[in-house]
């Protein structure tokens, strides 16, 4: 039987999920959408070649199995709360906002709901859950990306930090990743998942550098536990919203394809 998803948000990793629904993926299929341009999503919709309701994010929860957040932060709970009341599973690619939302976690334990939080524009996050299981001593990640893919921030606003013209990387952050995803909401949702999935948002390191001379989003990763220490690095190419890379509209692809298959590999 074929499962219903609803996307909401049709920015760049929304709307690149939308095609692959639209395409045909084995046991879902694409049932809503949802966009503050409402005009634009009934453009993507029409376009589509089955029936896809447009409706607000209020009401996705209950037009659809799965509900895929793909919004800024700051819409986060108006399609969260609702699609987890319904008992959804919720895709976030907003993982930032779990931590200023922890009640939802609750919420969906209460009404048989899920929340999935895709591996997104990191790597590892199967090894890292892994030494979860035993015990971390520290995780520490290092980010670095293009100037332009960090202009407008929060962080860099309340304290007068300007990433143009920049002929040399500039260290822009350093704490926890708590703070850094509310200092970075379009830009760090790593951080949030690298620290959910090892040793919470208080005690995971973070480093964010501006820099020139870097043209994609890079993340460099290091572990220390008593099961393991690994480092791991990787190098996204950004999708045509420089915040983004484009593997993390894929990672919800696979994501979505691991919900609905037989097969499962990984953690």
């Amino acid at each position: 039987m074929s499962r219903g998803v609803a996307v909401a948000g049709l920015g760049a990793i929304g709307l690149a999920l939308v095609r692959r629904l639209d395409a045909g993926m084995p046991g879902l299929h694409l049932a809503a959408l949802s966009a503050r341009d409402t005009q634009r999503a009934a453009g993507v919709a029409s376009g589509c070649r089955g029936d896809v309701v447009v409706a607000p994010i209020e009401e996705l929860g209950g037009l659809a199995d799965i509900v895929v957040e793909c919004l800024p932060a700051a819409c986060f709970r108006a399609v969260a709360e609702p699609a987890l009341r319904a008992g959804r599973i919720l895709m976030v690619a907003s993982c930032g906002a779990l931590l200023d939302h922890p009640d939802l976690l609750e919420l969906a334990e209460r009404h048989g709901g899920r929340i999935v939080v895709p591996t997104g524009a990191l790597i590892g996050l199967d090894a890292l859950q892994a030494a979860a299981e035993g015990e971390i001593f520290s995780v520490r990640m290092i980010t670095r990306k293009p100037p332009l893919g960090l202009a407008g921030a929060p962080h860099l606003l309340e304290h007068g930090i300007s990433v143009e013209g920049l002929t040399e990387p500039l260290l822009v952050f350093s704490g926890t990743a708590r703070e850094a995803v509310r200092g970075f909401p379009a830009n760090v949702n790593v951080a949030a998942a690298l620290s959910l999935a090892g040793i919470g948002p208080d005690r995971t390191v973070i480093e964010i550098w501006a820099d020139p001379s870097v043209t994609r989003n890079m993340h460099s990763i290091s572990v220390d536990s008593d099961s393991a220490q690994f480092s791991m690095s990787i190098s996204n190419i950004p999708s045509e919203n420089p915040k983004t890379g484009r593997i993390t509209a894929l990672s919800l692809v696979a994501a979505l394809r691991k919900l609905s298959s037989s097969f499962a590999i990984g953690t």
